[in-house]
């Protein structure tokens, strides 16, 4: 009978790497969607804002479409 030899011997290297790299990449994708979520929350309240005073200049809702002129 002969000895099945090993296709691929992976040293403890190879785990030690793959491992940190796959955890890195796991941390750098949290860290970006959450900076994209605090990102989104700041221009929401700052649309929010805008909108207020865009549609209710002089006491009165704007109801005119800038567009209108466009042609």
């Amino acid at each position: 009978m002969k000895n099945k030899v090993r296709a691929q011997v992976k040293s403890r290297f190879y785990y030690i790497f793959w491992g940190t790299a796959t955890i890195s990449v796991v941390l750098g994708q949290l860290y970006v969607g959450t900076g994209y979520r605090l990102l989104y929350g700041g221009m929401d309240d700052l649309l929010n804002k805008v909108d207020g005073v865009l549609l209710h200049q002089g006491g009165r809702i704007n109801k005119s479409n800038p567009f209108d002129n466009y042609l």
